[in-house]
């Protein structure tokens, strides 16, 4: 797609990006861009070399109580 753009393109393309902003915003604008793209590759070459998080595993109890038993009940004596 960009290979067709010759040096008047990026000429125009100045030339509007000077209509559009102003001589004056034009070193703060490249600062600020600069100092983005400095801040990009510092935090992706930060994520790059910081080991994967380990996950830690949730100890789960050695013995967990059965669940409670219901004790059948105690037989009445047969009535006579």
């Amino acid at each position: 797609m960009l290979q067709n753009l010759t040096g008047w393109h990026a000429l125009l393309v100045l030339a509007i990006v000077l209509l559009v902003f102003g001589a004056a915003k034009l070193p703060a604008l490249a600062r600020s861009l600069g100092q983005s793209v400095r801040i990009l590759k510092q935090e992706s070459a930060d994520a790059t070399d910081e080991p994967a998080p380990t996950t830690t595993a949730v100890p789960v109890a050695a013995s967990v109580p059965p669940a409670a038993q219901v004790a059948a009940p105690a037989p009445t004596p047969a009535s006579p």
